[in-house]
């Protein structure tokens, strides 16, 4: 029995070396290839190394001026806004304006005011002209203290004629616009009065009665023939953005009223509850465009000449881009640096040169996106 086992063993043996062998003669016979790809890239580890036949390319160095797109609002010019303040103490006697956003002229009466520091000072005056009229010096003093303190021309002129004073002195808005209330937000907003009735038929809080201080800001007026559009710069697209980029700017509340104009100012902040960065572009409201209306804009940032791939070609694995490289009848995966994006070209900063051959579509490679392991080479 242990003969036969003997036996058994040694034949085994025999056929096994003879296999071994015949295998190592093919191997050798075959030259280090089978068909068109040496052996040494099939034997390459599957998770840096993908064999196929795609179409590719190369990166291109081009100067390509790229398109912004913006999204904004028309905002009130703060630049333009103007203010009526108090001159001097008195009471209220009567309001000509009384809501929010109600048109102002210039020149036109705003209210009027009794004031007992005008009063003395009109007494003043009038006693100089009635019993000292031959001191000029004194009585055109006298005449520039009223000027001063709020009084017109024409109620000082009224006040010499008549030979008695006014008890109350009428203040003119210094500018044309629409009335905000002091402390008021500008689009519509009030820090001083929250209602729930709409902004523009809320009354002002000042009220006939009321008494004010000097130099206490009553009212402030914004122009709404001033404005500017504000929009807003997405990170991807804040290195594009400078100031002085044309920009062509189209209202949504009239399509046809395309405005053309240049990024004047970018805010060095970020606004409250954003994550963008806003840009400003100053112009005239001719149109008479809504304050607080949606506007979409073109800019048209400063040509970038660097080195180009399609976006086709580049994948994201996550935290990392790819492209992959051709090499030796496959393509090995190559994290790459990429920068802006415009259409279906992106910016290749680093990882690749101008020699590199990359796949044109590396959506190809997607089902290897699992074990793909990069290269930095």
């Amino acid at each position: 029995m242990k003969m036969k086992t003997t036996i058994y063993t040694f034949v085994l043996l025999i056929l096994f070396t003879a296999c071994n062998n015949t295998v190592r003669k093919e191997i050798k016979s075959a030259s280090g290839s089978i068909g068109n790809i040496p052996l040494e890239t099939l034997l390459k580890p599957t998770d840096e190394y993908v064999i196929a036949a795609l179409p590719v390319t190369t990166p291109l160095l081009k100067n390509i001026k790229i398109p912004v797109n913006a999204y904004g609002t028309i905002e009130y010019d703060t630049r333009a806004a103007t203010t009526i303040s108090a001159r001097v103490s008195g009471r209220i006697e009567k309001m000509y304006i009384r809501y929010r956003y109600q048109p102002v002229e210039k020149g036109q009466k705003i209210m009027d005011v009794y004031s007992p520091e005008i009063l003395t000072a009109e007494q003043n005056l009038l006693f100089l002209l009635q019993n000292d009229a031959g001191n000029t010096s004194f009585i055109q003093a006298a005449k520039e203290k009223l000027l001063l303190l709020g009084m017109s021309a024409g109620q000082l002129e009224q006040v010499i004629k008549g030979g008695k004073p006014l008890y109350s002195i009428s203040i003119y808005s210094n500018s044309s616009g629409h009335v905000h209330e002091a402390g008021m937000e500008h689009d519509g907003g009030s820090s001083i009065n929250k209602s729930t009735e709409p902004a523009v038929s809320q009354e002002l809080s000042l009220k006939e009665g009321m008494y004010i201080q000097k130099g206490q800001t009553l009212l402030m007026l914004m122009d709404h023939h001033k404005v500017w559009a504000a929009l807003q710069i997405f990170t991807s697209d804040q290195s594009l953005v400078k100031i002085g980029n044309p920009v062509m700017i189209i209202p949504e509340a009239d399509t046809s009223k395309v405005i053309t104009g240049k990024i004047d100012f970018l805010e060095p902040f970020y606004r409250t509850n954003s994550k963008t960065l806003t840009a400003r572009v100053y112009f005239h409201n001719h149109s008479m465009l809504p304050v607080g209306s949606h506007v979409s804009a073109n800019i048209f940032s400063d040509p970038h000449n660097a080195w180009w791939l399609p976006a086709s070609a580049v994948i994201s694995l996550g935290m990392n881009e790819v492209a992959f490289i051709k090499s030796s009848g496959g393509f090995i995966a190559r994290k790459i640096i990429t920068g802006i994006r415009s259409d279906n070209l992106i910016q290749v900063t680093s990882g690749i040169n101008e020699k590199d051959t990359v796949a044109v579509n590396a959506q190809y490679f997607i089902d290897s996106e699992s074990f793909i392991r990069t290269s930095s080479k």
